[in-house]
C-alpha cells in the first residue's frame, strides 16, 4: 500500500479512538499512539523521505490536513471529557445552601514560624521534625548533658515515666531532632526544626511551660563561626528589620563549643526600655555530639542556634504577657 492510499486508513482509525475514550488517560493514550514520538502519523512523515521527490509536497500536504484534523478532534473530546468530570456522579440536590466560609486568620505564632521559615528557606534549608514525647538518650545524653546537669532535674522537665533505666519526658528543646536527623543520614546537613517543647517555667510574664522553638543546623566541611554570624544576621534582620544590630556573648552549653548567647538591639526594644535584648543561642556543634551520631569530628564542623517563636512574635507585636497567646481570645487574635 502506498503513503497515500495508508494516511486515509489511520486518520480515520485515529478519529474512532478519540471518539470512544471514556476518560483523560484513554484519551492521551489515543494522542501519544497517532501524534506522540513513535506514533502512526510521526511514522508516516519519516516515510515521506522515500517518496521520489516530486511526490513529497501532495503526500506531506495530505498527512498534515489529517493531522490537523485529528488534533481538533483530540481539543473537542478532550473539552467534553473535562466538562464530564465536573458532573457529580451521585444524584445532587443543588437547591442545598452551599459551604459557608467563616472569616478567620492565622494564630500569630503560626505566622511567625512561617515568617522564619522562609528565612531559612531562603538560605537551602530543608524543615525537620520530631517527637514531642522523647527519651533521655536523644534529649540529653546525646547531646553531651551530664546526668547531673540542671535541665534533667525534675524540677525543670517534665518526666513521663520513672527514671531508671531511662524514662520518657517531654522534649525540653527541639535539638533532640538534630541527633534524630544525624543519625539517620550522613553530612552534610542543612535543616531547620520548628515545634512545641515543654520546661517547668512560668516564673514571669515572659516564660510559660509550653512554648515553641525552632533550631537551625548546618553540618559540612569547613564551616566556621563566620558561617554562624551571617545566617544570624540574615534571619534577624529579615524578621525584625535591616536595623537590627547583633552582639555575641561568651556562654555555655553542653552541646556546642565555642557557645555564645545572641543579643539584639533596635527600635523595637527601645520602645521597651531596653537598648539590648538576649534573643538566641549558638555555638560551634561539639565534637562528642558528632562522635555520638557517628560523624568524625576531625572532617565534619557545624554549627547550630536555638531561640524561642514567642519571643520574637512577643517583640514584633509588642505584646508584653505570653499567656495572651495560649488565652484563645478573639479580641486578641483578630489584631494578627
Amino acid at each position: 500500500m502506498s503513503l497515500l492510499d495508508q494516511i486515509v486508513p489511520v486518520k480515520d482509525s485515529a478519529m474512532a479512538e478519540l471518539a470512544q475514550a471514556g476518560d483523560l488517560g484513554m484519551l492521551d493514550q489515543a494522542k501519544g499512539r497517532y501524534l506522540g514520538p513513535e506514533g502512526r502519523f510521526t511514522a508516516l512523515m519519516k516515510q515521506l523521505g522515500t517518496l521520489p521527490k516530486e511526490d513529497r509536497p501532495l503526500a506531506g500536504k495530505a498527512i498534515n490536513a489529517a493531522k490537523i484534523e485529528i488534533e481538533s478532534a483530540l481539543a473537542a473530546r478532550r473539552s467534553e471529557l473535562e466538562l464530564q468530570a465536573l458532573i457529580p456522579k451521585e444524584p445532587t440536590d443543588f437547591t442545598l445552601p452551599g459551604r459557608r466560609r467563616f472569616p478567620g486568620r492565622l494564630h500569630p505564632l503560626t505566622q511567625v514560624t512561617h515568617d522564619i521559615v522562609r528565612c531559612f528557606r531562603k538560605l537551602g534549608f530543608a524543615v525537620a521534625d520530631g517527637p514531642e514525647i522523647e527519651d533521655e538518650y536523644h534529649c540529653f545524653d546525646a547531646l553531651n548533658t551530664p546526668a547531673d546537669h540542671p535541665a534533667r532535674d525534675s524540677q525543670d522537665t517534665f518526666f513521663l515515666e520513672q527514671r531508671a533505666g531511662g524514662g520518657s519526658l517531654l522534649r525540653t528543646h527541639t535539638s533532640s531532632v538534630q541527633i534524630r536527623v544525624m543519625s539517620s543520614q550522613p553530612p552534610p546537613v542543612r535543616i531547620v526544626v520548628p515545634g512545641r517543647v515543654y520546661r517547668r517555667d512560668n516564673a514571669d510574664a515572659t516564660h510559660n511551660p509550653t512554648f515553641h522553638q525552632i533550631e537551625g543546623l548546618y553540618v559540612d566541611k569547613a564551616v566556621t563561626v563566620a558561617d554562624l554570624k551571617g545566617t544570624v544576621e540574615f534571619v534577624f534582620k529579615e524578621l525584625l528589620g535591616d536595623e537590627v544590630k547583633l552582639r555575641f556573648r561568651p556562654h555555655y552549653f553542653s552541646y556546642t563549643e565555642p557557645s555564645f548567647e545572641i543579643d539584639f538591639s533596635s527600635s523595637l526594644t527601645r520602645k521597651m526600655g531596653k537598648e539590648w535584648l538576649e534573643i538566641a543561642g549558638c555555638g560551634m556543634v561539639h565534637p562528642k555530639v558528632f562522635e555520638a551520631v557517628g560523624y568524625d569530628p576531625e572532617q565534619w564542623s557545624g554549627w547550630a542556634f536555638g531561640f524561642g517563636i514567642e519571643r520574637v512574635a512577643m517583640i514584633r507585636y509588642g505584646i508584653p504577657d505570653i499567656r495572651l497567646f495560649y488565652e484563645n481570645d478573639v479580641r486578641f487574635l483578630r489584631q494578627f
